[in-house]
């Protein structure tokens, strides 16, 4: 945080029950005119508006900017033919149309990049938001026009609502939005969002559950539905939480080996290849193995996988594979912290004492609990704790007790720092765990 800026509240939702709206407007106007002026910001801004803020100053954002069209007639109508939610639309016209439409509202829905694909509701408030480019084929990306509820659901993963002058650019601070991200049931991927806006009788808490809502049943629909006709199922390698690797494809689901799980995690990772040298050196600490014994360990690998699906010279998988280590992985990357939580099931293969395998165990790990507790998301942050990998993080713990300091856990804190001999006082977020083994498997390659 800044010198000289206030504590910013954590909450979630735009407006507390029983606030004043007028009042919280005029109190936003003045925070926004202070972050133009000095890039400080004052309470009571939350904590996720804040961030996006800056991040859309970062950007280069301008305070009176308007968003552009992107896709227009032709190439809009094309491009949302094919998008994956297109699928779903007649459900979330079914969930939203008539409360958008009652209400006086707008139902939005933007792909992954912020662009608007519908927007839809009643028509004067169409009219109106169409003053500032919110209609189809604008793009409301966080780094195209700042803070606004679609833009930043995707680019945070995670429901936003964003009220009145939290809006950057000044154009938007009017309206109130509410969004939720929607994912690919499959892979995990952030495919959009589902928004709704109007005026400022949505800073409601209601608002921000609706929205969530109709995403998990976008979501819970498309799992329901086949893959689109030619789009070859992709395998599906899992391989967190679970000492033996399962890889399904095709509807087949076979267990694999612990060797043969570390070498489908290796390869899955480095889709270009590895050389045999590279592979002994990832999968073996003892020097004196030989390269006839990985070319032994790989021809009965072959056996179970489908015909021609590992190549040699280098070694590697010939066809694309989704992995949960994978999907943790972009998640982070692209700081949706939520689905990297969720889709992380636990260490990767916990028993593997496979050098590269021990390393990038390790830096999954210590990546996805450096971001939790940076965050400050009390939620997120219980549910790393109370899952067995992080019953003993005496750092996680202490976050968490900063942010919520129940009893429970004010107490399990104490006991762990009594066991562990740890200050209380110690910095928050250092590594509970120190990475070893082969470092020199890089992302992307040797």
């Amino acid at each position: 945080m800044p010198f000289g800026e206030a504590e910013l509240t954590e909450s979630w939702v735009a407006l507390e029950q029983g606030a004043d709206p007028a009042e919280r407007v005029r109190v936003l106007r003045r925070a926004h005119a202070t972050f133009a002026e000095a890039g400080t910001v004052p309470r009571p801004v939350r904590r996720v508006v804040a961030e996006s803020w800056r991040r859309s100053a970062r950007a280069g954002v301008g305070l009176d900017g308007t968003a552009r069209v992107e896709l227009a007639d032709g190439d809009l109508g094309a491009y949302r033919a094919e998008h994956p939610l297109a699928r779903v639309m007649p459900l979330i016209r079914e969930l939203m149309g008539g409360f958008a439409c009652d209400g006086e509202h707008l139902v939005a829905v933007c792909d992954a990049y912020g662009r608007l694909l519908w927007v839809e509701g009643d028509p004067a408030t169409r009219r109106m938001a169409g003053r500032m480019n919110f209609v189809p084929g604008a793009r409301w990306a966080e780094t195209a026009v700042g803070t606004n509820a679609p833009g930043t659901a995707v680019a945070v993963d995670r429901p936003v609502q964003v009220f009145a002058a939290e809006h950057f650019v000044r154009e938007a601070q009017p309206w109130t939005c509410a969004a939720a991200p929607v994912h690919d049931p499959r892979t995990g991927r952030v495919l959009g969002a589902v928004d709704i806006t109007g005026g400022n009788g949505l800073a409601h808490p209601h608002s921000l559950g609706f929205v969530q809502a109709v995403a998990r049943a976008a979501e819970s629909q498309l799992a329901l539905l086949p893959p689109p006709s030619g789009t070859p199922a992709r395998p599906e390698l899992s391989a967190l939480g679970r000492d033996e690797a399962v890889l399904v494809t095709d509807g087949r689901r076979v267990r694999f080996s612990r060797r043969h799980s570390e070498i489908l995690v290796l390869l899955a990772r480095h889709p270009e290849g590895l050389t045999g040298d590279e592979l002994l050196c990832a999968l073996y600490d003892d020097e004196s193995v030989t390269p006839v014994t990985l070319r032994a360990e790989l021809a009965r690998l072959r056996r179970h996988l489908e015909p021609g699906m590992l190549a040699s010279r280098p070694y590697r998988l010939t066809v694309p594979v989704d992995s949960d280590v994978g999907a943790v992985e972009r998640r982070l990357e692209t700081g949706a912290l939520t689905a990297a939580s969720a889709a992380y099931a636990g260490p990767l293969l916990p028993a593997s004492r496979a050098p590269a395998v021990v390393h990038l165990r390790r830096m999954l790990a210590d990546g996805l609990r450096a971001a939790l507790i940076d965050r400050h998301d009390p939620d997120l942050l219980a549910d790393w704790v109370h899952a067995p990998w992080g019953a003993d993080d005496v750092d996680a713990w202490r976050a968490l007790a900063a942010l919520r300091p129940s009893s429970g856990a004010r107490a399990r804190l104490a006991a762990l720092e009594a066991e562990l001999a740890v200050p209380s006082t110690g910095p928050v977020g250092r590594p509970y765990r120190r990475t070893s083994g082969a470092t020199f498997l890089q992302r992307g390659g040797a």
